[in-house]
């Protein structure tokens, strides 16, 4: 067996979100165990749920791959056009929105920083 995967994006898995999202199961696909990370689809107009990983503790990053994304971290709109990168603290609250006419693509990677990640079921 090697000791590597590789996959297309057009392999991944896709579950549906809401707000117009579509979410790509990248680490089950790939079968990572170490650390969470997914891409999602929002459509224009949509937007991935507002959310904090407080209870989690997830230091989160988000990366804008394609399109003209907002990042609303507590509560302040921040302009993210592709090539965005954001390192967010599990406490601050976070979503992404697109107001955009074209479909944003980004990658989420979540990590306990702490160690031991554990996967959710779903992802």
């Amino acid at each position: 067996m090697a000791g590597y995967t590789i996959k297309h994006r057009d392999e991944f898995e896709a579950m549906a979100g809401s707000g117009d999202s579509t979410w790509l199961l990248a680490r089950k696909a790939l079968g990572t165990p170490c650390f969470g990370f997914n891409l999602v689809e929002i459509g224009p107009g949509g937007q991935i749920p507002e959310h904090d990983e407080g209870g989690s503790g997830q230091v989160e990053v988000y990366a804008i791959l394609e399109g003209e994304a907002v990042l609303r971290l507590d509560g302040e709109d921040h302009q993210a056009p592709t090539g965005t990168w954001a390192s967010i603290e599990p406490a601050a609250s976070r979503t992404i929105l697109n107001r955009s006419e074209a479909p944003v693509t980004a990658l989420l990677i979540g990590v306990d920083p702490s160690g031991g990640y554990e996967p959710l079921a779903w992802a």
